[in-house]
């Protein structure tokens, strides 16, 4: 039966051993019945609290002096805490595939600007393949997961000015109302900012304040109500579990059938696991904003338009910084309401947010109070460190004392792509989708989107042919759309060789085509080719599990033999522009510097 809180006891001997075990607050509140803040505050009557010791980084040998900090259930400490103005900033915790290391590079850059400010800088975080768990980067790091109890021992230890989360991604943003409402004070954006974010009916209210469209949206509590929403706002939609990173578990569904397996499968529905569910814009051009604000005034680092459709992860998806193809009335509404929805959140540091672009019309997908994985790439492309400039916001700056320009106009395009583990992975489909699957990324930069797009191609070890054979399978809905792409692969010389339907469009199209066997229709087929080396390009758009699993084999066998391959209509456009610039001259190799002062 579970304990009234007055009434709660527990023998003071066992809980010492348990937390000597590594018996968390939590778990222990969950065996008694109890909530954690119950276990925290009996265990602080009873001073039983952690001490911390130092990593012994000379083997015994000699005493060790590096400011690595671990806790334990012991009775001397040796954190030794200084009287100096601090900050203590949340790192990203563990590396894995949707939450990377760019998170990391926000926490070193914002450690580094707190130090220029003359903070002393303490680094919590729990993965020792990290920059900002080296030796030199933070004046103290503890060695610590990244949850509410052990944040709080160490706030109570060091007694910080305040702890900053929005650099270390969705894992310590999560803490940031937990952290308040035990007194810790929060620098930068403040946990009602992030949780209005969050939280996808207060973040509705919001759009609708501020009249600017989102697609149609709700948020289940359980099974049946999944079922009605989604077919109340009309398919397809996109399924996804609420406060999640790197689109896990995310799905788009096309029939209530979807919806059926999606709950069945991937996630647990229940009124504290409620699942989003969007509308899904097909064919809708998605835009990735990074800025920097201060609570007046907002620097908008890079407007980024992904080459991949909509419905793709943004961390999979390659993308351009300026756009390349979207009005410029459009880019400047964009700047508008970035400004809008960064000032009406009393943003103070860093702030993503995702649109898509459908028939001119713009939908806010998406607002991360926090840093952002394209933050990295946008400071390097347009030459100004946005971490750093957040940190020192955070800190108190305003941007017209740091000198930061408003307005960035860049002349060059600087194209990001990503890079995937698949060959690593026997069986593992090449496909893209909303659960993100990149592994990292690089940057091609030149004056031009089709020589950059080709510099990017080669940075991820796919570089483009310049002759030989294109095959081409696409999708019912995509057949309209191959068809000058065909045509300009065939003025620049290449032959094309593509399966029965695609075929007969580009036939009836005036398109010279030559058409293989697919797989399932004998052989020599379309892997025999692409084996024989007699493919040089794959363009393979799909739709539904059907159709995927029957050209998987395509995709893989292209993997395997490191043909360039391209799942979207929208990659293949920019592989073409990016052929049309190879053959039109050489590229050339500048330093990243010599492009911020063309």
């Amino acid at each position: 039966t579970p304990y009234k809180k007055d009434e709660f006891k527990i023998d003071k001997e066992m809980l010492i051993e348990a937390k000597q075990h590594g018996y968390s607050d939590k778990y222990l509140a969950q065996l008694c019945k109890v909530d954690e803040k119950t276990i925290r505050e009996y265990r602080q009557k009873e001073t039983i609290k952690p001490v911390f010791k130092h990593v012994d980084t000379c083997a015994a040998e000699f005493k060790a002096y590096t400011p690595y900090l671990y806790s334990t259930y012991e009775s001397s400490c040796e954190a030794e805490p200084t009287q100096k103005k601090k900050i203590i900033i949340l790192g990203s915790g563990p590396n894995r595939i949707g939450q990377g290391i760019e998170f990391d590079y926000c926490c070193v850059h914002g450690v580094f600007a707190l130090r220029e400010l003359g903070y002393e800088t303490i680094m919590i975080n729990c993965n020792p393949e990290t920059v900002s768990t080296d030796y030199d980067t933070s004046d103290r790091l503890y060695f610590e997961p990244l949850n509410l109890e052990d944040v709080l021992e160490i706030v109570d230890k060091e007694k910080p000015e305040g702890v900053v989360v929005q650099f270390g991604g969705q894992t310590p943003l999560k803490l940031a109302v937990p952290l308040e409402r035990e007194g810790v004070k929060i620098l930068g954006t403040s946990p009602e900012s992030i949780d209005i974010a969050e939280n996808r009916e207060r973040f509705a209210n919001l759009m609708n304040q501020l009249k600017l469209r989102q697609p149609d949206n709700g948020c289940a509590y359980s099974a049946a109500e999944a079922k009605v929403i989604a077919s109340k706002i009309g398919y397809p939609v996109l399924l996804r579990p609420s406060y999640v990173l790197g689109g896990r578990a995310m799905r788009i569904v096309y029939d209530e059938m979807g919806v059926e397996d999606y709950i069945a499968h991937a996630v647990q529905v229940s009124p504290d696991h409620p699942v989003l569910i969007d509308r899904f814009l097909e064919d809708a051009t998605e835009i990735d904003v990074d800025a920097v604000c201060d609570g007046k005034e907002v620097f908008i680092g890079g407007i980024m338009e992904h080459i991949e459709e909509a419905g793709i992860h943004s961390g999979d998806s390659a993308c351009s910084l300026p756009p390349y193809s979207i009005e410029n009335d459009i880019i400047d509404e964009l700047k508008k309401q970035t400004r809008t929805i960064a000032l009406a959140l009393n943003v103070v540091g860093l702030i993503n947010i995702q649109y898509a672009i459908k028939d001119k019309m713009i939908y806010v997908l998406e607002v991360n109070p926090r840093a952002s994985r394209t933050v990295p790439f946008v400071s390097k492309s347009i030459g100004i460190p946005m971490a750093k400039i957040a940190a020192k916001v955070i800190a108190g700056k305003k941007l017209s004392e740091l000198n930061v320009s408003l307005n960035t106009k860049l002349k060059h395009i600087a194209v990001k792509e990503a890079v995937f583990p698949f060959l690593k992975f026997k069986g593992v489909d090449t496909l893209l989708g909303p659960e993100m699957k990149s592994t990292g990324e690089v940057m091609g930069l030149d004056m031009d989107f089709g020589r950059a797009y080709a510099k990017s191609q080669m940075a991820a070890d796919c570089s483009l042919p310049l002759t030989g054979t294109v095959f081409m399978s696409v999708r019912d809905r995509d057949k309209k759309s191959i068809v000058p792409i065909a045509k300009k692969l065939l003025y620049m010389g290449f032959k094309l060789v593509a399966t029965r339907g695609t075929g007969m469009v580009l036939s009836e199209n005036n398109v010279t085509v030559t058409t293989v066997s697919k797989v399932i229709e004998g052989r020599p087929n379309i892997v025999d080719h692409i084996k024989n080396n007699e493919v040089q390009l794959v363009i393979n758009t799909t739709e539904g599990k059907a159709a995927q699993e029957a050209s998987y084999s395509i995709r893989r066998t292209a993997l395997v033999h490191r043909v360039p391959y391209f799942t979207t209509i929208a990659g293949a456009v920019a592989a073409t522009k990016a052929i049309e610039a190879l053959k039109n001259g050489n590229l050339d190799v500048k330093s990243v510097q010599e492009y911020y002062h063309t």
